[in-house]
C-alpha cells in the first residue's frame, strides 16, 4: 500500500515539473494501426463544386471523407488532384476538423492530408485523444502509413495513471 501511495505521489510530482522535451514536441502513436492510403477515398457532403481549369473541387456542408478505418470530418474540403487528373494530391480541410480511427481522434482547425505521402498535417488548436489520455498542442504531423504523428507548439499531456499515456517520448 505504502509503495503504490509513494508511486503515486512520484507521478503527481514528475507530471507537475517543466517537460521541456514536450514543450517542444512530442512523439504520439495514432491508433497502433497502420493506414493503407492506397485504398478508395469516399468523399460525402452536401454540396461539390469542381473547377475544371484548376483541377480543383470544394466539397462543402458536412463532408465526409473515407478511406479504409479512418474517417475525415469537415465543414469545408477543398481536394486537388494530380496533374493527369486521375488521382487525389491533397485534401485540405477546414472548419471543424475531425479525423477518427479505430481507436483514436484528433481535432483541429485544419488539416491538410497529402495522399502519396500518408501524411496529415494539423493545426491550430489541435487535440487527439487517445482513450481517456489526452495531447493538444498547436501543430501534428501524422504519418498513417506507419501509425506515429509528431505534436508540436506548446504541447500538453494529460493522462490517466494505470491507463498508459499519450505520449510515447520527446525528440
Amino acid at each position: 500500500m505504502a509503495v503504490s501511495l509513494m508511486r503515486g505521489l512520484c507521478l503527481v510530482v514528475l507530471l507537475a515539473l517543466p517537460v521541456p522535451a514536450l514543450s517542444q514536441g512530442a512523439k504520439v502513436a495514432f491508433g497502433g494501426i497502420k493506414q493503407d492510403t492506397s485504398l478508395p477515398v469516399e468523399i460525402t457532403a452536401d454540396a461539390l463544386e469542381v473547377n475544371q481549369t484548376d483541377g480543383q473541387a470544394t466539397f462543402t456542408g458536412n463532408v465526409l471523407v473515407g478511406q479504409g478505418d479512418l474517417r475525415l470530418s469537415a465543414a469545408r474540403i477543398e481536394v486537388e488532384y494530380d496533374d493527369g487528373g486521375q488521382g487525389i494530391k491533397t485534401l485540405t480541410a477546414t472548419g471543424g476538423v475531425t479525423i477518427v480511427n479505430a481507436t483514436d481522434a484528433a481535432e483541429a482547425q485544419e488539416a491538410v492530408y497529402t495522399i502519396a505521402s500518408g501524411n496529415v498535417v494539423m493545426t491550430g488548436n489541435v487535440l487527439l485523444t487517445q482513450g481517456p489520455n489526452a495531447i493538444s498542442g498547436e501543430r501534428l504531423v501524422l504519418n498513417l502509413r506507419d501509425g506515429t504523428g509528431v505534436m508540436e507548439g506548446r504541447v500538453k499531456t494529460v493522462f490517466t495513471p494505470g491507463g498508459g499515456t499519450a505520449t510515447e517520448g520527446g525528440n
